[in-house]
């Protein structure tokens, strides 16, 4: 298929397929001929798009032209639908048409309705920071990719420290393999914690302190996140996520439900094993005091999108949230 629409908000994982589709078309002799490159900021980008990729490839090799960051699925002008009706079904089997996105295709438009007859389309989204057991897959998947060996506490730990930043973990991965050549036993925990930054700070252990409305340890955690640069947006995102989960399991339990299966599946959690553990986590945790934490999680993320101080916005919040899991 001469067309791909990849979108999605993981951009490291998004380059490395399209440096896959790259190598697979292009001939390296050949490329600065046969590959264009159009920005979204470029006037009628899409139409040039259209009409480079069905310009027969000089030498050998194919062609191959990369619409970046289109907004073709989210608005289309009647001209560009046409021209993309017109071009994608006698698109040259040697030229491919690449259109990437990170926002998620509006699947009632008439554009995207046609790309989806004519492209592969593959999402890149990023996995949610309280879902850890796809954190650990992920880890577990690209350390095989990578070459790494590992043991399963030391994959727990490496997805404990990168969460889901795609290009931290290969970062990470890459140090470890260098370290470990020659070697063909899998790296410990003590490996890991010595070569992987932060690997004793996150996100999870902050909702955890505040959890136990432990503010003193809460507020370091949170000054180590800021310092090795966590981006606030994705701590108040993680915070959501944990205590929204926490308050699914708290109100099944209450509710009178003991199947783990159906608490795991209301909760959104991947393993039913894990809802034991989750339990234990929140018996000292009323359901009013769950309930308490969201409104404060959700101001805390409008402050921080209009603009607030955010090392002021969410320490203050930080220490809210503990004193409503307090009880005062």
């Amino acid at each position: 298929m001469p067309v791909y629409f990849y979108w999605g908000e993981d951009d490291f994982a998004m380059e490395k397929a399209i440096a896959l589709v790259r190598d697979r078309v292009l001939d390296p002799l050949w490329t600065s001929f046969n590959y264009t490159v159009l920005p979204p900021d470029l006037p009628d980008a899409p139409i040039q798009a259209f009409n480079q990729v069905m310009t027969p490839p000089f030498g050998t090799g194919g062609r191959l032209v990369w619409l970046a960051n289109t907004t073709l699925c989210q608005q289309c002008s009647d001209n560009v639908l046409s021209e993309l009706e017109r071009t994608l079904p006698v698109i040259p089997e040697d030229s491919y048409l690449l259109l990437t996105s990170s926002r998620k295709p509006d699947e009632r438009l008439k554009s995207t309705k046609i790309l989806k007859k004519f492209a592969e389309f593959r999402e890149f989204s990023l996995i949610p920071p309280w879902k850890t057991e796809l954190l650990v897959q992920s880890v577990s998947q690209a350390a095989q990719t990578v070459g790494v060996k590992l043991t399963h506490s030391s994959v727990e730990m490496l997805a404990d420290a990168v969460g889901n930043d795609t290009r931290l973990l290969y970062n990470e991965l890459e140090k470890l393999r260098l370290y470990a050549e020659g070697s063909d036993q899998p790296l410990n925990t003590d490996a890991v914690a010595q070569l992987v930054r932060n690997t004793t700070q996150n996100n999870l252990q902050l909702a955890a302190a505040i959890r136990t409305a432990d503010t003193a340890k809460a507020l370091a955690i949170l000054t180590d996140l800021i310092n090795a640069c966590e981006p606030p947006l994705r701590v108040v995102a993680t915070l959501i996520g944990q205590f929204r989960t926490w308050l699914w399991i708290k109100l099944m339990v209450e509710s009178g439900e003991r199947n783990p299966q159906v608490i795991a599946k209301a909760a959104e959690i991947g393993n039913p094993n894990r809802i034991y553990y989750l339990q234990k986590e929140i018996q000292s945790v009323s359901v009013e005091q769950l309930i308490a934490t969201l409104p404060i999680l959700l101001d805390l993320e409008v402050c921080l999108k209009q603009g607030a101080s955010e090392m002021s916005a969410l320490q203050t919040k930080v220490i809210e949230l503990c004193q409503v899991c307090r009880g005062t």
